[in-house]
């Protein structure tokens, strides 16, 4: 219980206080008007109260990978718990602030405009290309996953419950934010802190103790996976996730002032790295041990883990209550995950999406391809999903280096992340069986390398953007 609540603790120490450094460091200009202010279109550009920018941003980002990857990184025991700590602060914070923030200081563009101001449009064509399959995928496994959910718990029909899920998602899509999304998610936002907190004082109250392995010495997976680097590609929203980048843009479009970024989106991140805390907690101590654990997920997917936790933690009722959270996460996610894929390609084509058929003209096609992805085994494409996101998580983080570079900032608390998720980005394809299958020993160094190499280019980049942009600005 103590190692729990230090960490928790930890976790919001950092917001007050790692979190005020980034907010310094980045300057958040409070006379600046933002996005909603300058671009306001009654669709995807409007001013919003922060508390519901706030609430908003939460269930973005969150979908069911604070709650997945944390059951899974349970397998790795309590290394899991340091990995939420220290990479919500120094890495994922940093990211969602930054993903966030660099959008509002370019108008709201999504995140595959924002990293081709920085990396060039080779990356930004890429980006455009990457964010779409991404969310695509992202969008398509969250139509899925709930209605199995749902079926599970109504006994409804799994492909009924896809369509009216379908549904939902095109609606959510095409009306301005404010009309479905602003109304439902403070709802949802409710079932969320009950969904997660009942977990939490189940245990207590049922008489489990917390955390009782702390071995930090041992790697106690059952199949005796290696902690790096996979512990930091299973484990990634809770500590740090690329997709975290293609929603802040949505939130961006609506905040009212720069100097609520920091609440909004290294804030989120701090709260989902405590449902990420709560779920590794839930993994470790619920279960005899990491076999038990591994024996449930086998069976049944991490979703079998939640089920079986929640209806015993909280019985029936709360249990359906608590599931009924746990479906709304991966919904919140699924709908604004179609939603930013629309305004990707809006951009990408520069089509104006105020007027509703233009909006209609991308949502349509969209959605088509999604049911036809839908109905296909993409398993081995999804295998990929983790890797992809991290990448994408590296990409943002060395693009707000060379931001902060660019302006001789304190680049520092992009770039050292930036470095560490390339050398986990690296280490992953070069050893895993879905990329080159090298031996460990070889990935690992030559991922030290190629990081190594990679920071080394950074500040010779950024010096050299630095210089041209003073002599641009001071020719004399």
């Amino acid at each position: 219980m103590l190692f729990f609540s230090a960490c928790v603790g930890l976790l919001i120490l950092g917001y007050f206080t790692y979190g005020v450094v980034v907010e310094r460091i980045f300057e958040p200009d409070t006379n600046r008007k933002t996005p909603c202010w300058t671009r306001e279109d009654g669709v995807d550009y409007i001013n919003m109260p922060t508390w519901k920018v706030f609430f908003i941003q939460l269930l973005d980002i969150a979908g069911l990978g604070p709650i997945f990857g944390p059951i899974l990184g349970a397998l790795y025991g309590p290394q899991a718990l340091l990995w939420v700590v220290i990479g919500s602060i120094f890495a994922g914070g940093v990211h969602d602030y930054f993903s966030g923030m660099l959008s509002v200081r370019r108008g709201g563009e999504s995140i595959p405009e924002v990293v081709g101001d920085f990396m060039g449009m080779p990356a930004r064509q890429v980006l455009r290309v990457f964010s779409v399959v991404l969310l695509l995928l992202v969008g398509v496994v969250f139509i899925l996953g709930p209605a199995k959910l749902l079926s599970s718990m109504t006994g409804l029909n799994v492909q009924l419950l896809v369509f009216f899920i379908f549904v939902y998602y095109f609606i959510a899509t095409v009306l301005p934010i404010d009309k479905i999304i602003g109304r439902l998610y403070p709802i949802f936002g409710a079932l969320l802190l009950f969904m997660t907190f009942g977990v939490l004082f189940g245990l207590i109250f049922n008489g489990y103790e917390l955390l009782p392995n702390l071995d930090f010495t041992a790697n106690v997976h059952p199949k005796d996976v290696p902690i790096w680097p996979l512990l930091f590609i299973t484990l990634s929203c809770g500590a740090i996730s690329g997709f975290h980048s293609t929603q802040s843009p949505l939130m961006a479009r609506c905040i009212r002032n720069e100097s609520r970024g920091r609440m909004v989106f290294y804030g989120a991140m701090i709260v989902e790295g405590i449902i990420a805390l709560i779920w590794v907690t839930a993994g470790t101590s619920f279960y005899a041990d990491s076999a038990a654990l591994q024996a449930v997920i086998d069976a049944g997917s991490p979703s079998a883990v939640v089920n079986e936790i929640c209806n015993s933690l909280l019985g029936p009722f709360g249990g359906f209550l608590a599931i009924l959270g746990v479906v709304i996460l991966p919904i919140t996610s699924g709908d604004t995950a179609f939603r930013s894929t629309r305004l990707i390609l809006a951009e990408s084509f520069g089509v104006d999406q105020s007027a509703t058929v233009k909006r209609l003209a991308i949502a349509i096609p969209l959605f088509v391809v999604a049911f036809f992805v839908s109905r296909a085994d993409f398993a081995m494409i999804w295998r990929y999903f983790g890797w992809s996101n991290q990448m994408l998580s590296m990409m943002v983080l060395w693009s707000a280096a060379i931001y902060l570079a660019q302006k001789g900032k304190f680049h520092w608390i992009a770039s050292i992340p930036a470095v560490f998720m390339t050398a986990v980005d690296a280490a992953f394809i070069l050893q895993a069986q879905i990329g080159l299958g090298l031996p460990a020993n070889i990935s690992n160094i030559a991922s030290v390398v190629i990081a190594a190499a990679a920071f080394a280019y950074f500040l010779r980049y950024a010096t050299g953007k630095k210089a041209s942009a003073a002599m641009a600005e001071n020719p004399s």
